[in-house]
């Protein structure tokens, strides 16, 4: 299917706890001299029309960065599903591109594959690599929001657990690297050699 970036807002999850980064604000935490936030915008405002962010904390430092920043709506961040509830109610978009604020190296293209290969009846496209299912990189239908909501009031937490009840489409991508995330100062050190 052709959708157009304009069609598309770019939806940053930065609303974690970053527990097994001793609790900081990821989107913070700096690689190679550049935090998480700044080189995630980097590589998706080409692939999308409009950028809103997900976050918990440090909420006016997102601000400053010139886009649109929400919180999520509950107080107990019930994780990466009510981040996606978020954004798709910010967005002012028809689709909406969800990808985490920890994937330095997150494809440029992304956006245009996963619309390839979205049809009229689909939901959701979602990145997959030889070793797993990627859920926080998919490009869904901004009108999905009802039904994340549903689920959030239902009790599901797990991005993949909704997904699977959606008509979806899986886009593969050859690289682990493209989707390396950061959990830890020993990945970020991995992964700076490969910037």
């Amino acid at each position: 299917m052709k959708i157009a970036p304009e069609q598309i807002t770019a939806g940053i999850l930065a609303g974690g706890e970053g527990r097994r980064l001793g609790g900081i604000d990821k989107g913070w935490y700096s690689l190679a001299g550049q935090s998480l936030i700044e080189r995630t915008i980097q590589r998706v405002r080409p692939q999308a029309a409009r950028i809103v962010i997900s976050a918990n904390r440090s909420l006016s430092r997102y601000r400053k960065l010139g886009y649109t920043v929400h919180a999520d709506d509950s107080d107990d961040h019930r994780g990466p599903l009510a981040g996606i509830a978020t954004v798709l109610k910010a967005a002012a978009t028809p689709y909406v591109l969800i990808v985490p604020v920890d994937t330095p190296m997150m494809p440029l293209d992304m956006a245009e594959r996963l619309a390839a290969a979205m049809k009229p009846d689909t939901d959701i496209a979602i990145a997959r690599t030889p070793e797993r299912l990627h859920p926080l990189h998919a490009l869904m239908r901004r009108s999905m929001l009802d039904d994340v909501q549903a689920a959030l009031f239902s009790g599901v937490r797990r991005v993949a657990d909704w997904q699977e009840n959606t008509d979806r489409v899986i886009v593969d991508w050859a690289s682990e690297e493209r989707f390396a995330n950061i959990n830890s100062d020993e990945d970020a050190r991995t992964l700076a050699e490969r910037l």
